[in-house]
This record gives structure tokens, sequence and C-alpha cells, in this order.
């Protein structure tokens, strides 16, 4: 059993090196406009690049949050510094590969369970990657809010299209609220098996699946229906870290949007609003990338969300290629740092 883990790891990394290595060769700009990229952001790039170690840090204590509820009252136990570690190496794999959990939660699982048990591994790293994705639909739920208030003040246009995208996106969070109160309540393992069986030529597989595992798959639901029902302060907790990372990550494009002179007149008042501009640009691009979330890094997704969200704010489609290109090298780099964490022993 052990040599089948390090085999699956090595192969988790192999996949992650190639991945980067097509990912460099497919660059959408020539290596001179790269470059002149590059020399543009100059020492904004140390900022850019280290808000991430914070970024990565509040995602890890979040998890971390989550696992402690689980283990708590056993034997088992796993380290901060190594939950960070399979933090930055899981969203490393998440970049990296086709539909973005498929890479970085199975990799979770199998280096976590070395820790704890195989059900509270599982449990945990889907408990998590609900998490993440429901401060998501938080995140861009108040950017709604944020967006109309900015619009009341005269900042940002507002018109019968504009109202119509954002109420359309009401109400997708609405219904994602309610999704996952659902799943919070009862689990989603079972019924997501279940689910795959409609799939064309997965109905034997599944049905298999299920009657091999039944038990263990029931007993992760209900792990991940306790959470919320017995552990409410760290369900809230863990929400509020994740919802709290998507706020530190708009940090690189505000200081990209200073970067390019725009502080909307500058003092704690500009500032502020220039920070807001920078959230939204990141709601609205993250919001368009996750919705086509099933190609390597969202390539081209990304770059059009940024382009497509600056836009709507008034800026230059220049700042958003720019935006776009930098924040496709940081993700290259931590990418790299990310496969690098993955061949450390503890």
């Amino acid at each position: 059993m052990k040599w089948t883990k390090q085999r699956l790891n090595n192969l988790f990394f192999v996949v992650g090196v190639l991945a980067c290595v097509v990912m460099l060769f497919t660059f959408d700009v020539s290596f001179v406009e790269l470059w002149q990229h590059l020399c543009h952001a100059g020492y904004w790039l140390l900022p850019i690049i280290g808000v991430w170690i914070v970024i990565y840090a509040i995602n890890a204590w979040s998890w971390y949050t989550i696992i402690r509820s689980k283990t708590r009252g056993t034997d088992e136990h796993v380290t901060l510094w190594r939950v960070y570690r399979l933090t930055i190496t899981g969203y490393a794999l998440n970049y990296a590969t086709p539909v973005g959990g498929l890479g970085g939660e199975p990799y979770r699982i199998l280096e976590l369970s070395k820790n704890v048990g195989n059900q509270h591994a599982t449990s945990s790293v889907i408990l998590y990657a609900m998490m993440h994705f429901f401060a998501h639909f938080w995140f861009w739920f108040s950017s709604i809010f944020i967006y109309l208030a900015l619009a009341a003040v005269g900042d940002l246009p507002i018109n019968t299209a504009i109202a119509t995208v954002l109420g359309i996106i009401i109400v997708f969070c609405l219904i994602a609220f309610y999704i996952f109160s659902r799943g919070y309540r009862n689990g989603l393992v079972v019924k997501a098996i279940r689910w795959i069986g409609h799939i064309p030529g997965l109905k034997n597989w599944s049905q298999r699946f299920y009657e091999s595992h039944a038990e263990a798959l029931h007993n992760i639901d209900q792990q991940i229906a306790a959470l919320h029902a017995d552990d409410k302060r760290a369900f809230y907790y863990s929400l509020l870290l994740e919802y709290l990372s998507r706020i530190v990550q708009s940090s690189e494009v505000f200081f990209m949007l200073l970067l390019f002179g725009i502080d909307c007149g500058g003092g704690f008042s500009g500032l502020t609003i220039t920070y807001l501009h920078a959230i939204l640009i990141v709601s609205f691009t993250t919001l368009f990338a996750n919705l086509i979330g099933f190609l390597p890094m969202q390539l081209g997704v990304q770059e059009g969300g940024f382009v497509i969200s600056i836009a709507a704010l008034g800026l230059s489609a220049a700042l958003g290629i720019f935006v776009s290109i930098i924040c496709r090298v940081r993700e290259i780099i931590w990418i790299v740092i990310g496969m690098a964490l993955m061949r450390l022993r503890d």
C-alpha cells in the first residue's frame, strides 16, 4: 500500500511538471512581450507574488480548522505546516490540470491519509473543497452590493443591462446557497456517486463502487453533515477565513492598479475605492473563470475575464491584458513552488 501511494505521488508530480512545461510553451504572448510586461511590473512583482504566501496561509488555516474538528477526540494529528504544504501543492495541481479538482483534491486525500484515517482525510478534503466554493459564492454575492454601493455614489455606471446581469448573479448565488445548505445537512458523496451512475457508460461502475464502499461512503456523508450540525463555530470560522482569503487575493490586482497610476485621487478614500474596484475585478473574473472550469489554468478564460471585468469598470483593455499576464506568471511560479514542495518529506 505504501508503495502504491508513492507511485501515485510520483504520477501527480509528473503530470504537474508536464502541464507546467506545456503552459510555458503555449503562452499567449511572445517572450519579448512577456519580458516587457515583467519589466513594467518591476519590483511590484515581489508583493504580487509574495501576497500569496499570506493567501495560502489563510486557506491552510481554514482547512486545518476543519481537520481539527474532524479529528478531535482521536489520536490522529497533522501539523499546520504539513497542511500548508499540501494546500500549496493541491492548488498547484488544480491550476495545472483540467477540471480543477481532479488533480489537487485526490492528491490531498492521498497525502493526508498518511496522518489521519482515510475517511477523515476524505471528508476533510471534501468539506474544505465545499467551503472553498461556498466562500466563492458569498464573495460573488457580496460583490453585487459593493457594485451597487459604488454606483449609488456615482463611481460606477448602472443601467438596465447591468442591473439584469447583477440580478442573474444574485439568483445564481441564492440557488447555490440552497444546494450547499442541503449538502451540509445531508452530505453529498452518496448522491454524487448515484448521479455519476446516470452518465452513459458509468452506470455499472457507479453501482459496483457504491456496493463495495457503501458503509464508508455513508460514514463520510455523516462526517460532512456533522461539521455544520455539531461544530458550528469551526464551520463559520473556516468559512470566514476562506472569504477573507478572497479579500486578500484582491491585493495583487490592487498593486497592479497602483502600478498604472490608478488610485481614484489618492488618500484614504481614493485607495479604499481603488481596493473595492480590485475586489470587483477579482470577483467577476473568478465567476467567469469558474463557469468554464474545465481548461488547464482556465487558459484564455481568465484572460478574457480580466479584460471584460476591467473594461466594465471603465478602465483600459491594455490594463486588463497586463493584469492577466502578470497573474498568469504568478500562477506558473506558484505551480513550480507547489511541485517542488511535493518532493519534500516531513
